[in-house]
Order: structure tokens, then C-alpha cells, then sequence
């Protein structure tokens, strides 16, 4: 059970506080509500790169990282399709100095051209690491395009190529800034040894002067409900033949959610899962093999994605895989099954509650799904998901007009 109150400040920043005097440190997260959906289609990868940015001294403030070393604290940070999250840890009776931090970078960065283009630089090289520079790298920014024709989620949170951060200017970084990291954009998660009251003091203290308000959102396209199967096929230099199947699916804010997360568990979660007993174990058709959701908060999708076993052919290969989704889609999950996933999903969730960072993360995702109740009530919702509901949404998902399937194949 994780306690919490909860304050709007005048600005619109929304204010959550968790109490634990069991530890002496205190987490302050800031989840901005920007993420790579919200780019212009021809301006990709700035949610990324203000993740960068963000670090790079602010209008007080010089040098983020060192005053809070100073303070005994440690950051990072993770961007993605729907959010920006910042986070820090640090000991409680410091905790001003993260809200000296915070709010400063909040109120305007130190825009520079200098440091754009230190930043830009990083970024570069990361996309250049990550997407091309290693085998299976550019995996999604294959995959999204064939699944998403209208939707902003049709690029990855690197961006769609390199020259869009290559041709960021100046003035395109400061307007994404005003545009989206304002007070009333922004969660603010303070967990530790605090007090509620003298937390919502320093808000308002260090955040209430910041006025700037988010510009009316337009809402996102609409992804049209996709009617024929979509395939690719590419060669590259890479140890293994490979498949990835992508499903559309539902968002994560819907109700059908937790029968879709549970399962891609009954498909790929250990190795008593059914893909790796079928596939992996018995006919020896892959190496490894999993299923995932994307678990977007638009409508997002499933993902099997497996290696197969030199000498197997994919069509071989993608056969036993649609075996596999089909008995999801004709018969119902035993009990004894559908319990031992259950029981998996229960235990992560709760092993999450664990360390103090992953608690204001999970209060801060469930005010954004617009329930932070959710933070404790969300296993009921797992544990209420019934066989036949898992069947309905088996059946909904796993039609082949509804995939898109890319053939990642060795030039070998």
C-alpha cells in the first residue's frame, strides 16, 4: 500500500507526496507530459534530445550535476512515446537543493548554441550506436512505419533519422520547450522521509512563480484500424534470421489492458511460458523468442519477436507462432495457468513498491492515466481478468489483417 496526498499548485503543477520515515532519503520525480508523439513529423527526436538538454545548466544554474553531487544525490532520466521522466535521489535533509534544481531548469534553460550542439552531438552518436551500429538496431524504426500510417507513434523516440537532430536550430529548441515544459505539463512525485505540509511549502516556494502555461493540445491522428497484413523483408549483416510480428492493440489507459498483459505473460514470461516450452524447447524452431505489449497510453500494440535456429525457415517458423496465438483465440486459458501469471504479475508489482524511485514513478504514471488510486488498486484488475476475457481479446488481437510483419533477415 503506498500512501499519498496529493495538491494542485495555482500554476497547475500537480504536487503528489509520499511519507516514509523508514528511510532517510528523499526522491523527487518530475514526469513531463511530452514524449515523441508530440514532435513535428518533420522535426523527430527533440522529446530525446531535451532529455540531453535538460542536463546542460540552466538560466541560474551553470552545471546541474555538480551541486547535486555536492548534495549527496545521484539523477537520470528516460524519454519515450508518451513522456519525459527526470528523477533524482538524494539525502531528505537536501531535499531543497533538488527543488532549487528542478524549478530553475523549469524556468528556462540556458539556451545556447554551444550546448545544442554538444547535445546534438551526443545524440547523434547514440543514433548512430544504437540504431545502426549494432546488430538488430534499427529494428523499430522499421517496424513502427509498417504498423503505425497516420499515428506520431510510427517513429521511435530517437527520431525518424538522424539529419532532423542533424538541422535542429536554435529557435526550434526553444519553442518545444515553452510549448510543453510548463508547471501545469508536469507530475512532481516527492517520496521519502518528508512532510507533507513543508514539501507543499518549498512547491510553491521554488515552482509558484512559474507561470507558463501549456498552448491547447491538438489532439493526435487517429491510427485507421488496419484491414490486410503489411510485410517487410531486409537483409543485413546479422548472426540469425529473425521475426517480428506486430499487433495492433488497445491503449494503456483501456480496461482491456490487463488481459492483453496477461497474455503476452501466458506466451513468453519463463521457461515454463508456451512459445519457449513449444518453439524454443520441444521443436527446437528458435533460440530465444518473446511477446510483449508496447503499452502506449494511445493505441499501442503486441510484439512476438523471436530468433530462429540456423537452418529453420521463416515461413516454417512464423507457422508455429500463429499455431501458438490461435490456441489463445480457441480455447480457454486453464485455471491453473492463468493463476501462475496471475501470481507473477502480483509479485513484480509488488517487488516494484520495493526501492523508493520506482514508487514515485508508479505514483506518477497512475496520475497521468488520470487514476493514482491505481498505484494500489491495479492487481485487482489483473486478478479479476477472467479466461474468457482473455479469449475475447486473443480473438480481437491475432487476425492476420491485423498484423504487420517484418522478416529481419541474414545476408549469411
Amino acid at each position: 500500500m503506498i500512501d499519498y496526498k496529493r495538491k494542485i499548485l495555482s500554476n497547475g503543477l500537480e504536487l503528489i507526496v509520499h511519507e516514509d520515515r523508514s528511510t532517510p532519503l528523499v526522491t523527487v520525480n518530475i514526469l513531463y507530459k511530452v514524449g515523441a508523439r508530440d514532435e513535428n513529423p518533420d522535426k523527430t527526436g527533440f522529446a530525446h534530445l531535451f532529455e540531453h538538454l535538460m542536463f546542460g545548466g540552466s538560466v541560474n544554474i551553470a552545471e546541474y550535476d555538480e551541486p547535486l553531487q555536492m548534495a549527496g544525490g545521484d539523477n537520470n532520466a528516460f524519454t519515450n512515446n508518451d513522456i519525459t521522466n527526470y528523477y533524482l535521489t538524494l539525502p531528505a535533509q537536501n531535499l531543497e537543493t533538488a527543488f532549487w534544481l528542478e524549478s530553475d531548469r523549469m524556468m528556462e534553460l540556458a539556451f545556447s548554441k554551444k550546448s545544442l550542439d554538444v547535445q546534438r552531438k551526443v545524440v547523434i552518436e547514440e543514433f548512430q550506436q544504437r540504431y545502426f551500429n549494432q546488430p538488430y538496431g534499427d529494428v523499430w524504426l522499421l517496424l513502427r512505419p509498417l504498423a503505425y500510417k497516420v499515428h506520431p507513434y510510427s517513429w521511435p523516440t530517437i527520431g525518424k533519422e538522424i539529419s532532423h537532430i542533424e538541422n535542429a536550430k536554435l529557435d526550434d529548441v526553444k519553442s518545444f520547450f515553452y510549448r510543453y515544459y510548463t508547471p501545469d505539463n508536469a507530475i512532481m512525485v516527492v517520496a521519502g522521509n518528508v512532510n507533507f505540509e513543508a514539501v507543499a511549502e518549498l512547491a510553491g516556494e521554488w515552482f509558484g512563480p512559474i507561470q507558463r502555461k501549456i498552448d491547447e493540445r491538438v489532439p493526435y491522428p487517429a491510427e485507421p484500424e488496419q484491414t490486410e497484413r503489411r510485410e517487410l523483408t531486409v537483409q543485413r549483416d546479422i548472426p540469425y534470421d529473425s521475426i517480428y510480428k506486430a499487433y495492433h492493440t488497445c491503449s494503456r489507459l483501456d480496461p482491456q489492458f490487463y488481459s492483453l498483459d496477461l497474455i503476452t505473460d501466458i506466451l513468453s514470461r519463463g521457461k515454463s511460458s508456451r512459445l519457449y516450452n513449444s518453439l524454443v524447447k520441444e521443436k527446437k524452431l528458435f533460440s530465444e523468442i518473446s511477446a510483449y505489449p508496447t503499452a502506449d497510453f494511445d493505441k499501442g500494440l503486441i510484439v512476438i519477436e523471436g530468433k530462429l535456429v540456423k537452418g529453420v525457415e521463416m515461413k516454417v517458423a512464423e507457422a508455429a507462432i500463429d499455431s501458438e496465438l490461435a490456441l489463445l483465440t480457441e480455447k480457454l486459458v486453464e485455471q491453473t495457468e492463468l493463476e501462475k501469471v496471475k501470481n507473477k504479475v502480483e509479485s513484480t508489482m509488488e517487488f516494484s513498491e520495493v526501492d523508493l524511485p520506482s514508487r514515485a514513478l508508479n505514483l506518477a504514471i497512475a496520475a497521468y492515466m488520470g487514476n493514482i488510486d491505481l498505484v494500489n488498486s491495479e492487481i485487482e484488475l489483473y486478478r479479476k481478468t477472467t479466461a474468457e476475457e482473455i479469449r475475447q481479446t486473443a480473438k480481437q488481437i491475432f487476425k492476420d489483417s491485423n498484423s504487420s510483419v517484418l522478416y529481419y533477415m541474414s545476408k549469411n
